[in-house]
Parts: C-alpha cells; sequence; structure tokens
C-alpha cells in the first residue's frame, strides 16, 4: 500500500493560501472587479507551440469528444467581456501537460483578470496594489521597476535581441557556455540565453515590469512601436526573485490577425512533429465585439512560494503530480 498519503505542504501552507484567496477576492470587491466561473472543459485549445494541452475524452448528448483542460481561462473570458461583462476577475485550476519542476506542476492555480479601457501602464499600477496587498507579511511598500526586454538583454549579454541575427544569438550562447544546438530556431536561442542568463537575476531588490517582447512573443497581445521605433509586443511580465510571477496583455481585438497567429502556430506544430490544435472559432467570433482592455495571468502557487519564502513549488500546494 502506498504511504504517499500525506501532503507536500504544510498547515501553515493551507493557512496561507485560504488567506491569500480572501485578500484577492476583497481586493476586487473593492474596485467592483465581478468574480466569474468558465468551463474547464473546451472543444478547442491553445495552439502555442511552446503549451501542451491535457486532453480529456468525453460524452456529450452521447456522442464521444476529445476536449482539452484549459492551460488558461483566457478564450472563454473574453467571450464574456464580448457580451458586456465589464471587468472581470476568476481563480481557477490550470493544465500544462508534463510541466514538472521545482516551479512546475502540471496542475496549477491561476488568477486572471481583464480591465476594459485600462492601459498596460493602468494595468501594472494595479497589479502592484495586488502584490503590496498579498506579501505586505514579507515585503513592505514594494515599488515595482520598468524594464523592456531588450535592455535587460543588454544589461546582461551586451546584445540586442530584436535586431540580433541567429548567427550572433548562437555565437552569444557558446560565449556563456550554453553548448546547445537547437538547429536554426533563433527563438529557442533567445529564449535559451533568457531564461539562462537574465530571468534568474531579475526582481531580487524590487519587483521587476519586464516589458516590450520581441513582436514573434506576442501571442495574443497587440504588436506595437517602441520608443526606438522598433516593433514589439504590447505585453508585460512580473519577476520577483528570479521567479516569473504574472504574464500580462495588451489585447488584440483584431479576429483576422488573431487567426493568421493560430493558423502560424499550427504551421509550426506540424513542422515539429506536434499535435495540430483546434482552433477557438468561438473566441474569433467574439473578439470583433470585445472592448479595447489589457489582461494578466498570474500563477497564485508562484505567488505563495514568494509569500512564504519557499524554493518549491510542492511546498505551498498539497499534491503534486507525482503523488496526486
Amino acid at each position: 500500500m502506498s504511504q504517499n498519503f500525506q501532503p507536500t505542504c504544510d498547515v501553515q501552507a493551507l493557512k496561507a493560501r485560504a488567506k491569500m484567496y480572501q485578500r484577492i477576492r476583497q481586493f476586487f470587491a473593492e474596485r467592483d472587479v465581478l468574480e466569474v466561473e468558465t468551463p474547464v472543459l473546451s472543444q478547442a485549445a491553445v495552439t502555442d507551440v511552446h503549451l501542451a494541452s491535457v486532453p480529456a475524452l468525453h460524452h456529450v448528448n452521447g456522442q464521444q469528444h476529445t476536449h482539452y483542460l484549459q492551460t488558461s481561462p483566457e478564450f472563454a473570458m473574453k467571450r464574456l467581456l464580448a457580451s458586456g461583462s465589464g471587468a472581470i476577475f476568476q481563480i481557477c485550476k490550470v493544465f500544462r501537460d508534463d510541466e514538472h519542476g521545482r516551479k512546475h506542476n502540471s496542475e496549477f492555480t491561476m488568477l486572471e483578470w481583464y480591465r476594459p479601457a485600462f492601459s498596460l501602464t493602468d494595468l501594472m499600477h494595479e497589479t502592484a496594489a495586488l502584490l503590496n496587498t498579498c506579501l505586505a507579511e514579507r515585503f513592505s511598500d514594494l515599488r515595482p521597476i520598468v524594464l523592456s526586454y531588450k535592455h535587460a538583454f543588454q544589461d546582461r549579454l551586451d546584445i540586442n535581441p530584436l535586431q540580433a541575427t541567429l548567427q550572433q544569438l548562437k555565437d552569444t550562447a557558446r560565449r556563456v557556455g550554453l553548448n546547445l544546438d537547437l538547429g536554426d530556431d533563433r527563438l529557442a536561442y533567445m529564449d535559451l540565453l533568457f531564461s539562462h542568463m537574465v530571468e534568474p537575476s531579475l526582481g531580487f531588490d524590487t519587483p521587476v515590469f519586464l516589458t516590450d517582447f520581441p513582436p514573434e512573443m506576442a501571442s495574443l497581445a497587440k504588436v506595437k512601436t517602441d520608443d526606438d521605433g522598433e516593433q514589439v509586443a504590447a505585453r508585460f511580465e512580473v519577476y520577483i526573485e528570479g521567479l516569473e510571477l504574472a504574464n500580462a496583455y495588451d489585447e488584440l481585438v483584431d479576429a483576422e490577425v488573431l487567426r493568421q497567429r493560430f493558423m502560424a502556430d499550427n504551421a509550426e506544430r506540424a513542422a515539429q512533429g506536434l499535435t495540430v490544435m483546434p482552433i477557438d472559432e468561438h473566441l474569433l467570433a467574439a473578439l470583433p465585439h470585445m472592448p479595447e482592455c489589457s489582461g494578466i495571468a498570474l500563477g497564485i502557487d508562484r505567488l505563495l512560494m514568494i509569500a512564504q519564502n519557499k524554493l518549491k513549488l510542492e511546498q505551498v500546494i498539497t499534491f503534486p503530480a507525482e503523488i496526486a
């Protein structure tokens, strides 16, 4: 008989999670942001090449279907926004296949919220206020700084990732001892350099809002021109103590552009031998009716790691995938 019946976190972590949920709900109640709930299963799924959805076989009206556990509630929440919901938030379980490690688990808890008429700067201010609310016992008066993806690269590696060629990225990787052969995948080399050389240094003095990502990393965000005249993705990520906590977009509302991105993702999936994912036609139909807004997804478990000063995700969740 298995002896792995005990949770990997202690009672203090359970209480800290409950308290954090209360604080988050109070925070949004004070700002008149509506809590919503959307389905965990969907007939469509994310096309992002770097995310793997968990499929689930089930029956609808007696017919067997393959649906997918959500990697984020984003698509369904945008359908609510398009239907006139106004500002909304959700705390929910999300799933990403085969993600395990010190800061990963294939099932985790996400806070996601959307703010019609908010700019990314407005959303940064609100996110900073939420961080101060949730991390009050560990930090006093957090004041995040804003740093562009380009300048973070230049500070650490003396290279502009927006202009660097594939060969320059390969040479930089070799220079810092990252001797992996990633073929001709320019973005893979950029991600390798970022994850090993840039990300671990972010957010130790104060939280960092990392902005203006390469346009190829726009995902569901708009693309804009930065102060140097270069094209960048209108999004930001939040880092504390080298840990990515949140990802925010100035949300794309052009359905045709998004369809093209989904199709490009699936073409790349096919080229890599990955499953081609069904495109969410409900989302594309809703997008023209969606208000201009900014939205953000924040990992609750990682936020608890920071709040509790823990090094491993398993210390703040009950049963990791290995013993669930």
